[in-house]
């Protein structure tokens, strides 16, 4: 039997985001299956990020069957990206999050929505991969459940895409 503390850092431990380009964001952003998807970008030291995640994850928990992807995508560096893979961890990760590998100038580029760069960032595309919103800031659990809404599957019903 394990030792409780082996446990527990077994139960935490996440897998690493992986590395993405802003192309390689855009290639999940329109991969087949979702009926939107929210991309989130942020930071282990960005509190209102920190803050945020729960509801992010909760809110995947609560509409990925009907169409949701949720991509989350991590903006450390250096010694950051540990703390990353840690907080991960800790908040029950368990689906393939990235990591941003360019320059903020390439995903603001590539994410449009007049993103500045600022943490956190939400974007949220239709099932076509079409930038419908975005915003700079931490939104609560109710007016992100608002940005998704519109673009589900009814209940039982599948999409053909």
């Amino acid at each position: 039997m394990l030792p409780l503390t082996a446990l527990i850092t077994g139960l935490l431990a996440a897998t690493p985001p992986a590395p993405a380009t802003a192309e390689k964001l855009l290639e999940e952003v329109r991969r087949p299956g979702a009926t939107v998807t929210l991309v989130n970008i942020w930071a282990t030291w960005c509190v209102p990020c920190r803050e945020e995640f729960p509801d992010l994850l909760r809110l995947r928990r609560a509409y990925e069957a009907r169409g949701l992807r949720l991509v989350l995508v991590n903006a450390d560096f250096g010694e950051g990206r540990d703390e990353a893979v840690k907080f991960l961890g800790e908040q029950g990760v368990s689906f393939p999050t990235l990591r941003k590998e360019e320059d903020d100038d390439a995903f603001i580029r590539a994410l449009g929505g007049g993103w500045s760069g600022a943490l956190p960032a939400t974007f949220v595309f239709d099932g076509t991969g079409k930038l419908v919103d975005a915003w700079e800031h931490k939104e609560t659990y109710v007016v992100l459940e608002s940005k998704i809404r519109p673009f589900l599957r009814r209940e039982g019903k599948e999409t053909t895409r």
